[in-house]
């Protein structure tokens, strides 16, 4: 396909504007000539070109809406359209962040029931609103804590992080000014005890545990685990980015967590990455409540206001009070749903994962072979050992049958790891359609394993050099 700047030829416009009714005035007096770029070399094309062009393009995009995407540990679920036009209201789109809040209440109203809907549902004691999306709420969640310990004269200097955690964990508690300290998992996928009872010490401001983990396993001793953190006085913090699978089910806070944050843009169905901005609410338990960022929302006799009033604050953690247009679409999913709906939610998303995994079992190795939550973690360890193919080559592969690959090469604790999460917005029918996909590469990569590792065969750009691309990126077109 052409570049824009291919099919450009001088003299052609995409549109006529009329001649200039204004004035002329020299521009020589108000700024400086070297500014001015008399020659920007755009492309030159009529309207009609342009159009198709662009459509031409937009039709290479992958999206929820156009396919499956089973990224795990991404929950890439399809957003309903009814919480699109909600977001679209006029009230809330041409609100001014820092109008007055007398003129916010309907939005103030929203993000106050929110607080209390996320409150309830994860079994905190308050909620804020303000992070932008997950690794700035565990950023967040991190600071609180280590605001807990300053207010009382401790020194602590170390966080343990699982070997499955989420990537970021480690960044987080390092930012923080903790040194992060790594947990072994046992052979079942979950933290290891020992290990754990042996790093636990006064020194240690808490744990950061992902669970579901990253495998899609629930920690069976999480029992255990909370009470060997709170033994040593220290805070269980809950990565909650995998909450899709036990939303109505069970809530952290009675599980002894101490602290969560969750991917609005994910479990309650807003579009992510590329489609759209994040979100990434904190909650807490009672004692860290003080330390959540301000201002705070609050209902005070029917009306509501933003609370600056909070001395132990770790202050203000974003402009303005957080994506408010994704809290929107996330409010209006809860509300949609209810308890049941959410709890359905999760019912399904664990069964799809769980189909997916006994359906591909015979052809990839499972590294855990458990009833996992909202996704399965497969890898190709065998598909290595018999012919070379690699789980980049399953991927690639993947795009010839029409898929976005899964998520690949992560948990870096499974060698060739091929992560799926369906979520449960999928039909069986999709499921079946991808298990037949990867059923047929995981037998071409035995009789003709050379047409996997030259894949993809069917898209606008074959295979790159994942190297070269990496390091050396040509992303500027020169004529």
């Amino acid at each position: 396909m052409e570049l824009i700047f291919e099919k450009s030829r001088p003299g052609r416009r995409a549109s006529s504007i009329p001649q200039c009714d204004v004035p002329e005035v020299s521009i020589d007096t108000v700024i400086d000539r070297e500014l001015i770029r008399d020659n920007v070399d755009l492309p030159e094309v009529g309207e009609l070109d342009l159009i198709r062009h662009y459509t031409s393009l937009s039709r290479r995009n992958f999206g929820v809406d156009v396919g499956f995407y089973p990224l795990g540990s991404c929950t890439m679920k399809y957003n309903p359209k009814i919480n699109e036009d909600v977001a679209r209201l006029a009230g809330f789109t041409s609100l001014h962040p820092y109008a007055p809040d007398q003129f916010s209440q309907g939005n103030l109203q929203l993000m106050y029931e929110l607080q209390q809907y996320l409150s309830e549902i994860f079994g905190m004691a308050d909620f804020t609103l303000q992070p932008s999306a997950g690794a700035h709420g565990e950023l967040t969640g991190v600071m609180t804590i280590k605001k807990y310990f300053d207010k009382k004269g401790e020194l602590r200097s170390q966080m343990l992080i699982p070997d499955a955690a989420h990537g970021t964990n480690p960044a987080s508690g390092a930012l923080c000014g903790f040194q992060a300290v790594t947990v072994r998992s046992n052979d079942e996928g979950g933290v290891d005890i020992d290990h754990l009872r042996e790093l636990m010490t006064e020194d240690v401001a808490g744990l950061m545990l992902t669970n579901p983990n990253t495998l899609g396993l629930f920690e069976r001793n999480i029992e255990d685990v909370a009470t060997i953190i709170h033994g040593k006085g220290g805070f269980l913090y809950c990565d909650g980015a995998n909450a899709n699978a036990f939303l109505g089910q069970t809530r952290p806070g009675d599980l002894g967590f101490d602290v969560i944050q969750l991917n609005l843009h994910k479990t309650f169905s807003t579009p992510h990455g590329c489609g759209g901005p994040g979100s990434g609410p904190v909650g807490v338990v009672k004692d860290l409540v003080p330390h959540l960022p301000i201002p705070r929302i609050a209902e005070r006799d029917g009306t509501y206001v933003l609370d600056y009033d909070y001395p132990d604050s770790i202050g203000r953690v974003r402009a303005f009070y957080g994506n408010f247009n994704v809290m929107v679409k996330a409010y209006a999913y809860i509300r949609s749903l209810g308890p049941e709906g959410l709890k359905r939610t999760s019912d399904m998303a664990v069964l799809n994962a769980n189909y997916i995994k006994e359906k591909l079992k015979p052809y990839y190795d499972l590294p855990y072979d458990r009833i996992c939550m909202h996704e399965c973690v497969f890898t190709g360890r065998r598909q290595v050992k018999e012919n070379n193919v690699h789980t980049s080559d399953i991927a690639k592969r993947l795009l010839d049958y029409g898929f976005h690959p899964p998520t690949i090469y992560f948990p870096m604790i499974v060698p060739e790891a091929i992560m799926v999460e369906p979520n449960e917005t999928e039909s069986r029918e999709t499921l079946d359609a991808f298990c037949d996909a990867m059923i047929a590469i995981a037998k071409e990569a035995k009789e003709n394993p050379e047409l996997v590792k030259s894949a993809p065969h069917t898209t606008a750009v074959k295979r790159l050099d994942d190297v070269l691309a990496a390091r050396k990126p040509d992303v500027c077109w020169c004529p």
